[in-house]
């Protein structure tokens, strides 16, 4: 009696943990802005966990990967730094309007790897106390189109541009920044939120426009399990503190 007592229950635990995973699990190729880089490896970890489905993660700035969704790149969903990107690839027919959401909002920092360098953006005024200035290149970067912006608005780009060392993507910038290539670098908040040393200031939201990354479910995903699993799990709330604990904010 005990020992079909304790087969009935093996089944029904057996059975609650079929119910809690995919009949058979898959993959998703998710595009991610390389600011996202760190939340997004955490984000796929928990994903794994807690639905058995692969997302599979390619790194890059947002310009360049929506370039490569447009070439055909196997992706089934992007996550943006801007929102512009899921709104052209929604134009273009390639992704589902009503997928798309901002999964976070973004901030821009000033930092240095060099202890006491600056307190606050005056060092911008200041040319003798660095070398270069590192940015993500703009034209396919958010993150560095809001550094150009902050320049401009301080009106020190035409000053400073012969000081600018451009990174292909925010990560390429930061490593110019922790390498010593260049004293001083615009960088995304989430790089340096959980770094100890260095300098740091973090550019006042009126310097920039706000940068809000959306993520979009492209059409080529619309079928994959996967791909709609990950876009809903983006908006768990086991998703939402990773992302906050990385130094975003989520939007109302």
């Amino acid at each position: 009696m005990k020992k079909k007592s304790l087969f009935i229950a093996l089944l029904v635990i057996a059975s609650v943990f079929a119910a809690t995973r995919p009949a058979s699990a898959e993959t998703v190729n998710v595009a991610v802005a390389a600011n996202f880089t760190a939340a997004a490896e955490e984000i796929a970890a928990l994903f794994a966990a807690e639905t058995g489905h692969e997302a599979v993660l390619s790194f890059g700035s947002t310009g360049r990967l929506y370039a490569q969704i447009l070439h055909g790149a196997p992706f089934s969903v992007l996550l943006a730094a801007d929102q512009e990107r899921p709104r052209l690839a929604v134009e273009a027919g390639l992704a589902l309007a009503d997928s798309r959401f901002t999964y976070a909002l973004g901030a821009l920092v000033l930092f240095s790897a060099k202890e006491d360098l600056f307190e606050d953006g005056s060092i911008l005024e200041r040319p003798a106390d660095f070398n270069r200035v590192a940015v993500a290149n703009p034209a396919s970067a958010p993150y560095g189109a809001a550094a150009v912006e902050t320049l401009e608005a301080l009106k020190l780009y035409n000053r400073l541009k012969d000081r600018i060392v451009q990174g292909e993507n925010i990560t390429q910038a930061f490593q110019f920044v922790a390498t010593g290539n260049a004293d001083i670098g615009f960088v995304a908040l989430s790089q340096v939120a959980g770094r100890e040393g260095g300098s740091r200031w973090r550019v006042p939201q009126d310097l920039y426009k706000p940068i809000a990354q959306d993520a979009v479910l492209l059409k080529s995903g619309a079928d994959n399990p996967a791909a709609v699993s990950f876009m809903a799990f983006l908006k768990s709330d086991a998703a939402h503190k990773i992302v906050q604990n990385h130094g975003y904010q989520i939007a109302p």
